[in-house]
């Protein structure tokens, strides 16, 4: 493992035993009934997503499981379905990474559902681990951490908006990270080479994760002050690192030293999934619109993610780079 490499597992490593200490993984309870209501999850085949989906589901809404794998949605819906005795729960297409596919979704989703109370933004491209990060290009060329990350994202929320503006109170909820605050932007990057790093190695594409992590939070701000006065709000949030996601990609070694540390400090799934859920349901959380959240509760985001005028910079180039303006 090079001197990089080890400095990025020593700096993981300090994150967890410092963060975890302080912020155990807070659990969001609440009996609320989300009987005749329509929610959303992209990525919701494994993990947190999949966690979130089967929350929902058990509290009555009817659920679509937004994934790019057919076989493995297919095998999560079974799995809702079975645990939640709701058979409303369903699987879409969506692949984040290539621009028609978003658009297609939603245009299958506007003509077959009446209505959505409930956007869950969870998908990342392949989440990262102690150094071996998805890199690559999407469908449309661009950077994949950036492309799926934030802009299919975009894309997809700006299309099925007027739906969400329909019923009587929804709400948009983006999974961001901790990471957003090593993240930063680079426009005339962006403009030229259609992503927000230069390179292709691992360095390069952990900024690029930390850069789209910082993406969900400007978008977050933005589509909340264009929100204001209507019946829809946004959050965004750090779930935690959840053990199951951060050690995909490992190989049988890296697994074997990193299994114990995993289990002590990590949060599995469920654990993961509870500030999501605390944001797509928790009551009073209106005026809070825009906000971030960690451990079911308000924290504070960097500077940048703080800044108006970047959010709205983001905005109007994410508009343009999807084809709307």
């Amino acid at each position: 493992m090079s001197v990089l490499l080890s400095g990025l597992v020593g700096v993981l490593v300090a994150y967890v035993l410092i963060y975890y200490s302080l912020f155990k993984g807070a659990r969001f309870k609440s009996n609320v009934s989300l009987k005749g209501k329509t929610a959303i999850v992209t990525g919701s085949n494994t993990g947190i997503g999949k966690t979130t989906a089967s929350d929902l589901a058990k509290r009555g809404a009817r659920v679509i499981l937004a994934c790019r794998n057919k076989q493995k949605a297919e095998a999560a819906v079974y799995d809702i379905r079975k645990e939640s005795g709701n058979p409303e729960v369903l699987y879409m297409h969506l692949d984040l990474a290539s621009l028609e596919s978003v658009r297609d979704f939603a245009d299958t989703f506007l003509k077959s559902e009446p209505r959505l109370d409930l956007l869950i933004n969870n998908a990342v491209c392949e989440a990262f681990s102690l150094g071996l990060i998805a890199s690559g290009r999407t469908e449309d060329g661009f950077g994949m951490a950036f492309g799926v990350n934030h802009l299919g994202h975009f894309l997809l929320t700006l299309l099925l908006l007027e739906r969400l503006k329909q019923a009587e109170h929804s709400r948009v909820v983006n999974v961001s990270a901790l990471l957003h605050r090593l993240g930063s932007l680079d426009f005339n990057l962006l403009n030229t080479q259609k992503d927000l790093v230069t390179g292709q190695s691992s360095w390069h594409a952990f900024r690029a994760y930390c850069h789209s992590k910082l993406c969900n939070v400007l978008f977050t701000r933005e589509l909340a002050n264009r929100l204001e006065g209507t019946s829809v709000t946004c959050y965004c949030l750090h779930p935690g690192v959840i053990s199951t996601e951060i050690g995909r990609n490992m190989n049988v070694l890296h697994k074997l030293l990193f299994l114990p540390m995993s289990k002590l400090f990590f949060l599995d799934p469920e654990g993961g999934a509870q500030t999501t859920l605390y944001c797509a349901l928790q009551e009073g959380l209106e005026p809070l619109s825009g906000r971030y959240f960690s451990s079911c509760a308000l924290q504070n985001v960097s500077t940048q993610g703080r800044d108006d005028a970047l959010a709205k910079k983001l905005w109007e180039a994410s508009e343009r780079l999807c084809g709307l303006s």
